[in-house]
């Protein structure tokens, strides 16, 4: 028995990183907020940059990933 507990372990592995993964989404958010503040004083105006930062952080992250999981499997 002691010898399944590693094995599902190991099987749960994936999950604790996709999980990671959602404290991106707070920071994207509060990120993107406060920087359209700074710049904007219009709340329509604050929103609509925040979005297309939100988009832009985003759109960055998932090149990276794409990017190190090509590095990652041509090893």
């Amino acid at each position: 028995m002691a010898g399944l507990l590693p094995l599902a372990a190991l099987n749960l592995l994936p999950l604790a990183a996709i999980n990671m993964m959602w404290y991106s989404l707070p920071l994207i958010v509060v990120i993107s907020l406060v920087y359209s503040a700074t710049r904007q004083e219009a709340m329509n105006a604050i929103l609509a940059h925040a979005a297309r930062l939100g988009f832009m952080i985003v759109l960055f992250m998932v090149l990276i990933m794409i990017v190190l999981a090509i590095l990652a499997w041509q090893l």
